[in-house]
Protein backbone atom coordinates (compact mmCIF):
# COMPACT_ATOMS: atom_id res chain seq x y z
CA UNK A 1 0.00 0.00 0.00
CA UNK A 2 1.37 3.39 -1.02
CA UNK A 3 0.06 6.14 1.29
CA UNK A 4 1.36 8.83 -1.07
CA UNK A 5 -1.59 8.03 -3.35
CA UNK A 6 -4.10 9.49 -0.91
CA UNK A 7 -2.11 11.80 1.40
CA UNK A 8 -3.29 14.68 -0.80
CA UNK A 9 -6.80 14.02 0.56
CA UNK A 10 -5.54 14.98 4.03
CA UNK A 11 -4.34 18.62 3.91
CA UNK A 12 -2.54 18.45 7.26
CA UNK A 13 -0.06 15.87 5.95
CA UNK A 14 1.40 18.49 3.61
CA UNK A 15 2.18 21.00 6.36
CA UNK A 16 5.25 19.35 7.84
CA UNK A 17 3.36 17.81 10.78
CA UNK A 18 3.75 14.14 11.64
CA UNK A 19 0.41 13.12 13.08
CA UNK A 20 0.88 10.07 15.33
CA UNK A 21 -2.18 10.55 17.58
CA UNK A 22 -4.60 8.47 15.52
CA UNK A 23 -5.71 6.26 18.42
CA UNK A 24 -7.27 9.41 19.90
CA UNK A 25 -8.66 10.93 16.71
CA UNK A 26 -7.86 10.42 13.05
CA UNK A 27 -7.54 13.03 10.36
CA UNK A 28 -10.46 13.51 7.95
CA UNK A 29 -10.14 13.33 4.15
CA UNK A 30 -11.64 16.03 1.97
CA UNK A 31 -14.35 13.64 0.80
CA UNK A 32 -15.80 13.33 4.32
CA UNK A 33 -15.79 17.08 4.93
CA UNK A 34 -17.40 17.69 1.54
CA UNK A 35 -20.14 15.11 2.15
CA UNK A 36 -21.02 16.78 5.45
CA UNK A 37 -20.89 20.25 3.88
CA UNK A 38 -23.24 19.05 1.16
CA UNK A 39 -25.83 18.24 3.82
CA UNK A 40 -25.46 21.58 5.59
CA UNK A 41 -25.53 23.60 2.36
CA UNK A 42 -28.05 21.75 0.22
CA UNK A 43 -30.53 19.81 2.40
CA UNK A 44 -30.13 20.91 6.06
CA UNK A 45 -33.46 19.51 7.21
CA UNK A 46 -34.87 17.05 9.74
CA UNK A 47 -34.95 13.43 8.67
CA UNK A 48 -38.07 11.30 9.17
CA UNK A 49 -40.41 14.17 9.98
CA UNK A 50 -41.45 16.69 7.33
CA UNK A 51 -42.68 15.75 3.86
CA UNK A 52 -40.94 18.47 1.84
CA UNK A 53 -38.13 17.61 -0.58
CA UNK A 54 -35.26 18.67 1.70
CA UNK A 55 -36.50 16.46 4.51
CA UNK A 56 -37.01 13.60 2.05
CA UNK A 57 -33.40 13.95 0.91
CA UNK A 58 -32.12 14.03 4.50
CA UNK A 59 -34.19 10.95 5.34
CA UNK A 60 -32.84 9.10 2.31
CA UNK A 61 -29.19 9.92 3.04
CA UNK A 62 -29.54 9.10 6.75
CA UNK A 63 -31.01 5.73 5.86
CA UNK A 64 -28.24 5.08 3.34
CA UNK A 65 -25.67 5.91 6.02
CA UNK A 66 -27.17 3.31 8.35
CA UNK A 67 -27.06 0.74 5.54
CA UNK A 68 -23.40 1.54 4.87
CA UNK A 69 -22.43 1.14 8.52
CA UNK A 70 -24.41 -2.10 8.82
CA UNK A 71 -22.68 -3.62 5.80
CA UNK A 72 -19.27 -2.53 7.12
CA UNK A 73 -19.68 -4.68 10.26
CA UNK A 74 -21.79 -7.43 8.63
CA UNK A 75 -24.96 -6.46 10.49
CA UNK A 76 -28.57 -5.75 9.56
CA UNK A 77 -29.73 -2.17 9.12
CA UNK A 78 -32.13 -2.35 12.07
CA UNK A 79 -29.25 -3.50 14.30
CA UNK A 80 -27.36 -0.20 13.95
CA UNK A 81 -28.04 2.64 16.40
CA UNK A 82 -26.37 6.03 16.03
CA UNK A 83 -25.10 7.62 19.24
CA UNK A 84 -22.80 10.45 20.28
CA UNK A 85 -19.70 8.25 20.61
CA UNK A 86 -18.45 4.87 21.87
CA UNK A 87 -18.92 6.01 25.45
CA UNK A 88 -22.60 6.71 24.94
CA UNK A 89 -23.05 3.39 23.14
CA UNK A 90 -21.65 1.45 26.08
CA UNK A 91 -23.64 3.50 28.58
CA UNK A 92 -26.80 2.86 26.57
CA UNK A 93 -26.37 -0.88 27.16
CA UNK A 94 -25.16 -0.56 30.76
CA UNK A 95 -28.08 1.63 31.79
CA UNK A 96 -30.75 -0.11 29.71
CA UNK A 97 -30.01 -3.76 30.46
CA UNK A 98 -31.75 -5.28 33.48
CA UNK A 99 -28.89 -6.49 35.68
CA UNK A 100 -30.57 -6.69 39.10
CA UNK A 101 -28.88 -9.50 40.98
CA UNK A 102 -26.59 -10.27 38.05
CA UNK A 103 -22.91 -9.56 37.47
CA UNK A 104 -20.96 -7.85 34.71
CA UNK A 105 -17.44 -8.90 33.74
CA UNK A 106 -14.75 -6.84 32.01
CA UNK A 107 -11.02 -7.30 31.43
CA UNK A 108 -8.39 -5.37 33.37
CA UNK A 109 -7.40 -3.37 30.23
CA UNK A 110 -10.59 -1.39 29.80
CA UNK A 111 -10.91 2.23 28.86
CA UNK A 112 -12.86 4.07 31.56
CA UNK A 113 -15.84 4.09 29.19
CA UNK A 114 -16.06 0.30 29.48
CA UNK A 115 -15.24 0.19 33.18
CA UNK A 116 -17.10 2.92 35.07
CA UNK A 117 -20.59 2.16 33.64
CA UNK A 118 -20.32 -1.45 34.80
CA UNK A 119 -18.92 -0.44 38.19
CA UNK A 120 -21.96 1.78 38.71
CA UNK A 121 -24.26 -1.05 37.59
CA UNK A 122 -22.97 -3.08 40.57
CA UNK A 123 -21.70 -6.66 40.95
CA UNK A 124 -18.74 -6.04 38.67
CA UNK A 125 -15.80 -8.45 38.20
CA UNK A 126 -12.45 -8.04 36.45
CA UNK A 127 -10.45 -10.66 34.51
CA UNK A 128 -6.67 -10.48 34.34
CA UNK A 129 -4.69 -10.11 31.12
CA UNK A 130 -0.98 -10.16 30.34
CA UNK A 131 1.33 -9.69 27.36
CA UNK A 132 0.61 -13.35 26.63
CA UNK A 133 -3.12 -12.72 26.34
CA UNK A 134 -6.40 -13.21 28.14
CA UNK A 135 -6.49 -15.35 31.32
CA UNK A 136 -9.22 -17.86 30.46
CA UNK A 137 -8.81 -19.72 33.76
CA UNK A 138 -9.46 -16.52 35.68
CA UNK A 139 -12.36 -15.78 33.33
CA UNK A 140 -14.12 -19.09 33.90
CA UNK A 141 -13.60 -18.81 37.66
CA UNK A 142 -15.61 -15.57 37.60
CA UNK A 143 -18.41 -16.80 35.33
CA UNK A 144 -21.60 -18.28 36.70
CA UNK A 145 -25.35 -18.51 36.31
CA UNK A 146 -25.68 -14.93 37.58
CA UNK A 147 -23.39 -13.45 34.92
CA UNK A 148 -25.48 -10.99 32.93
CA UNK A 149 -22.95 -9.60 30.47
CA UNK A 150 -19.27 -9.85 29.54
CA UNK A 151 -18.03 -6.56 28.03
CA UNK A 152 -14.40 -6.40 26.91
CA UNK A 153 -12.19 -4.24 24.76
CA UNK A 154 -11.51 -5.68 21.32
CA UNK A 155 -8.22 -3.89 20.62
CA UNK A 156 -6.60 -2.06 23.54
CA UNK A 157 -5.86 1.65 23.38
CA UNK A 158 -3.07 1.04 25.90
CA UNK A 159 -0.81 -1.15 23.77
CA UNK A 160 -2.75 -2.10 20.63
CA UNK A 161 -3.13 -5.77 21.51
CA UNK A 162 -6.31 -7.61 20.52
CA UNK A 163 -8.26 -9.90 22.82
CA UNK A 164 -9.65 -13.24 21.54
CA UNK A 165 -13.23 -11.98 21.65
CA UNK A 166 -14.65 -14.81 19.54
CA UNK A 167 -13.56 -17.36 22.13
CA UNK A 168 -14.59 -15.09 25.00
CA UNK A 169 -18.06 -14.66 23.51
CA UNK A 170 -18.53 -18.39 23.01
CA UNK A 171 -17.66 -19.21 26.62
CA UNK A 172 -19.84 -16.35 27.93
CA UNK A 173 -22.79 -17.60 25.89
CA UNK A 174 -22.31 -21.09 27.35
CA UNK A 175 -23.12 -19.49 30.71
CA UNK A 176 -26.14 -17.64 29.30
CA UNK A 177 -24.46 -14.23 29.39
CA UNK A 178 -24.64 -11.49 26.77
CA UNK A 179 -21.40 -10.19 25.24
CA UNK A 180 -20.24 -6.75 24.19
CA UNK A 181 -17.02 -5.37 22.72
CA UNK A 182 -15.51 -1.91 22.78
CA UNK A 183 -14.41 -1.78 19.13
CA UNK A 184 -13.25 1.85 19.10
CA UNK A 185 -9.66 0.82 18.32
CA UNK A 186 -10.42 -2.13 16.05
CA UNK A 187 -13.12 -0.81 13.68
CA UNK A 188 -10.75 1.77 12.09
CA UNK A 189 -7.90 -0.67 11.51
CA UNK A 190 -9.10 -4.19 10.76
CA UNK A 191 -12.11 -6.09 9.49
CA UNK A 192 -14.91 -5.99 12.07
CA UNK A 193 -17.39 -8.79 11.37
CA UNK A 194 -19.79 -8.97 14.29
CA UNK A 195 -21.33 -12.20 12.95
CA UNK A 196 -18.01 -14.02 12.87
CA UNK A 197 -17.09 -12.72 16.31
CA UNK A 198 -20.45 -13.84 17.69
CA UNK A 199 -20.94 -10.83 19.97
CA UNK A 200 -24.32 -9.40 20.99
CA UNK A 201 -23.22 -5.76 21.09
CA UNK A 202 -20.35 -3.73 19.62
CA UNK A 203 -19.55 -0.04 20.08
CA UNK A 204 -17.27 2.20 18.03
CA UNK A 205 -16.78 5.83 17.00
CA UNK A 206 -16.51 7.65 13.70
CA UNK A 207 -13.87 10.13 14.82
CA UNK A 208 -11.19 7.43 15.02
CA UNK A 209 -11.89 6.12 11.50
CA UNK A 210 -11.64 9.19 9.25
CA UNK A 211 -15.16 10.34 10.17
CA UNK A 212 -16.75 13.00 12.38
CA UNK A 213 -17.70 12.76 16.04
CA UNK A 214 -20.51 10.22 16.02
CA UNK A 215 -20.93 6.84 17.68
CA UNK A 216 -22.37 3.50 16.65
CA UNK A 217 -23.93 0.72 18.67
CA UNK A 218 -24.47 -2.62 17.00
CA UNK A 219 -26.94 -4.88 18.76
CA UNK A 220 -28.40 -8.21 17.70
CA UNK A 221 -32.15 -7.96 17.30
CA UNK A 222 -32.86 -10.30 20.20
CA UNK A 223 -30.32 -8.49 22.39
CA UNK A 224 -31.77 -5.04 21.64
CA UNK A 225 -35.19 -6.34 22.60
CA UNK A 226 -33.86 -6.89 26.14
CA UNK A 227 -33.01 -3.20 26.55
CA UNK A 228 -35.25 -0.48 27.88
CA UNK A 229 -34.89 2.92 26.17
CA UNK A 230 -31.86 4.87 27.42
CA UNK A 231 -33.40 8.22 26.49
CA UNK A 232 -36.96 8.90 25.35
CA UNK A 233 -38.80 11.55 23.42
CA UNK A 234 -39.45 12.43 19.81
CA UNK A 235 -38.91 9.65 17.25
CA UNK A 236 -38.78 6.89 19.89
CA UNK A 237 -42.55 6.45 20.08
CA UNK A 238 -45.34 5.82 17.58
CA UNK A 239 -48.16 7.08 19.80
CA UNK A 240 -48.72 8.67 23.20
CA UNK A 241 -51.58 9.69 25.46
CA UNK A 242 -51.32 11.62 28.72
CA UNK A 243 -50.76 8.35 30.54
CA UNK A 244 -49.33 5.87 28.00
CA UNK A 245 -46.75 5.48 25.24
CA UNK A 246 -46.06 3.00 22.46
CA UNK A 247 -42.40 2.61 21.53
CA UNK A 248 -41.11 2.09 18.03
CA UNK A 249 -38.89 -0.88 17.25
CA UNK A 250 -35.07 -0.54 17.21
CA UNK A 251 -33.18 1.38 16.04
CA UNK A 252 -35.65 4.30 16.34
CA UNK A 253 -36.54 3.22 19.87
CA UNK A 254 -33.04 4.27 20.99
CA UNK A 255 -32.56 7.41 18.88
CA UNK A 256 -34.42 10.12 20.75
CA UNK A 257 -34.76 13.58 19.25
CA UNK A 258 -33.00 15.11 16.27
CA UNK A 259 -29.94 13.14 15.24
CA UNK A 260 -26.49 14.04 13.96
CA UNK A 261 -27.49 13.61 10.32
CA UNK A 262 -24.34 15.23 8.95
CA UNK A 263 -22.25 13.01 11.23
CA UNK A 264 -23.92 9.83 9.97
CA UNK A 265 -23.47 10.96 6.36
CA UNK A 266 -19.82 11.79 7.04
CA UNK A 267 -19.22 8.42 8.70
CA UNK A 268 -20.70 6.62 5.70
CA UNK A 269 -18.34 8.53 3.41
CA UNK A 270 -15.41 7.63 5.67
CA UNK A 271 -16.36 3.95 5.47
CA UNK A 272 -16.48 4.12 1.68
CA UNK A 273 -13.01 5.66 1.74
CA UNK A 274 -11.68 2.87 3.97
CA UNK A 275 -13.29 0.17 1.88
CA UNK A 276 -11.65 1.48 -1.31
CA UNK A 277 -8.26 1.02 0.32
CA UNK A 278 -9.18 -2.28 1.98
CA UNK A 279 -9.09 -3.04 5.70
CA UNK A 280 -6.55 -5.85 5.25
CA UNK A 281 -4.24 -3.46 3.40
CA UNK A 282 -4.58 -0.91 6.19
CA UNK A 283 -3.80 -3.52 8.84
CA UNK A 284 -0.68 -4.74 7.00
CA UNK A 285 0.50 -1.17 6.44
CA UNK A 286 0.24 -0.28 10.12
CA UNK A 287 2.05 -3.45 11.18
CA UNK A 288 4.88 -2.57 8.78
CA UNK A 289 5.11 0.95 10.22
CA UNK A 290 5.16 -0.41 13.76
CA UNK A 291 7.97 -2.73 12.78
CA UNK A 292 10.05 0.19 11.46
CA UNK A 293 9.56 2.16 14.68
CA UNK A 294 10.18 -0.84 16.92
CA UNK A 295 13.39 -1.91 15.21
CA UNK A 296 14.70 1.65 15.44
CA UNK A 297 13.82 2.22 19.10
CA UNK A 298 13.65 -1.12 20.93
CA UNK A 299 17.17 -0.64 22.33
CA UNK A 300 16.53 3.04 23.20
CA UNK A 301 13.16 3.09 25.02
CA UNK A 302 11.04 0.84 27.22
CA UNK A 303 8.16 -0.52 25.12
CA UNK A 304 4.87 -1.44 26.77
CA UNK A 305 3.30 -4.62 25.45
CA UNK A 306 4.37 -7.57 23.29
CA UNK A 307 6.11 -7.65 19.88
CA UNK A 308 5.17 -5.19 17.14
CA UNK A 309 3.13 -7.73 15.15
CA UNK A 310 0.69 -8.02 18.08
CA UNK A 311 0.31 -4.27 18.70
CA UNK A 312 -1.64 -3.03 15.63
CA UNK A 313 -0.56 0.55 14.90
CA UNK A 314 0.14 1.57 18.49
CA UNK A 315 3.66 2.11 19.81
CA UNK A 316 3.58 2.82 23.61
CA UNK A 317 6.85 3.63 25.35
CA UNK A 318 8.70 5.39 28.15
CA UNK A 319 12.20 6.80 28.47
CA UNK A 320 13.47 5.76 31.88
CA UNK A 321 11.62 7.80 34.54
CA UNK A 322 11.06 10.87 32.40
CA UNK A 323 7.50 12.18 32.59
CA UNK A 324 5.60 11.08 29.44
CA UNK A 325 4.08 14.53 29.12
CA UNK A 326 7.52 16.11 28.94
CA UNK A 327 8.48 13.77 26.11
CA UNK A 328 5.27 14.57 24.23
CA UNK A 329 5.98 18.31 24.51
CA UNK A 330 9.54 17.84 23.22
CA UNK A 331 8.16 15.85 20.27
CA UNK A 332 5.57 18.54 19.59
CA UNK A 333 8.42 21.05 19.40
CA UNK A 334 9.64 18.95 16.48
CA UNK A 335 6.20 18.93 14.80
CA UNK A 336 5.35 15.38 15.92
CA UNK A 337 1.93 14.86 17.52
CA UNK A 338 1.58 12.00 20.03
CA UNK A 339 -0.43 11.42 23.19
CA UNK A 340 0.89 11.02 26.72
CA UNK A 341 -0.64 10.00 30.04
CA UNK A 342 -2.72 7.03 31.16
CA UNK A 343 -5.03 7.11 28.14
CA UNK A 344 -8.29 6.89 30.12
CA UNK A 345 -7.12 3.53 31.50
CA UNK A 346 -6.00 4.69 34.95
CA UNK A 347 -6.90 1.36 36.53
CA UNK A 348 -4.46 -0.63 34.40
CA UNK A 349 -1.55 1.78 34.86
CA UNK A 350 -2.16 2.14 38.59
CA UNK A 351 -2.39 -1.62 39.06
CA UNK A 352 1.01 -2.06 37.44
CA UNK A 353 2.66 0.94 39.07
CA UNK A 354 3.29 2.69 35.75
CA UNK A 355 3.00 6.47 35.73
CA UNK A 356 1.82 6.56 32.14
CA UNK A 357 3.25 6.28 28.65
CA UNK A 358 3.93 8.09 25.43
CA UNK A 359 1.68 6.64 22.74
CA UNK A 360 2.46 6.99 19.07
CA UNK A 361 -0.29 5.63 16.85
CA UNK A 362 -0.17 5.38 13.07
CA UNK A 363 -2.79 5.18 10.36
CA UNK A 364 -3.18 4.65 6.65
CA UNK A 365 -1.73 8.05 5.62
CA UNK A 366 1.47 7.72 7.66
CA UNK A 367 4.74 6.76 5.95
CA UNK A 368 7.95 4.90 6.73
CA UNK A 369 9.82 8.19 6.33
CA UNK A 370 7.69 9.71 9.09
CA UNK A 371 8.46 6.69 11.28
CA UNK A 372 12.19 7.16 10.70
CA UNK A 373 11.96 10.86 11.55
CA UNK A 374 9.96 10.05 14.68
CA UNK A 375 12.56 7.48 15.77
CA UNK A 376 15.35 9.97 15.19
CA UNK A 377 13.54 12.57 17.29
CA UNK A 378 13.00 10.11 20.15
CA UNK A 379 16.69 9.13 20.12
CA UNK A 380 17.61 12.80 20.33
CA UNK A 381 15.30 13.28 23.29
CA UNK A 382 16.67 10.16 24.99
CA UNK A 383 20.16 11.69 24.88
CA UNK A 384 18.84 14.95 26.34
CA UNK A 385 16.80 13.74 29.32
Amino acid sequence: MNPEKFRQDFPLTGRGIIYFDNACMSLKPRQVVEAMSDYYLNYPACAGRSVHRLSAKATEEYSKARQTVAKFVSAKQEEIIFTKNTTESINLVAKSLELAGRTSITSDKEHNSNLVPWQLAGNHKVVRTSDDGFDFDDFESKLGKKTGIVSVVHTSNIDGTTLPVKEIAKIAHDYGALTMIDAAQSAPHTELNVRKLGVDFAAFSGHKMLGPSIGVLFGKKEALEQLKPFMTGGDTVSRTTYTTQEFLKPPEKFEAGLQNYAGAIGLAEAIRYLEKIGMKNIEKHETALNRVITEELESTVSIIGPSYDKRSGIFPFNIRKTDPGEIAILLDNQNICVRSGQHCAHSWFSDRGIKGSVRASTYLYNTEDECARFASAVKKIERMV
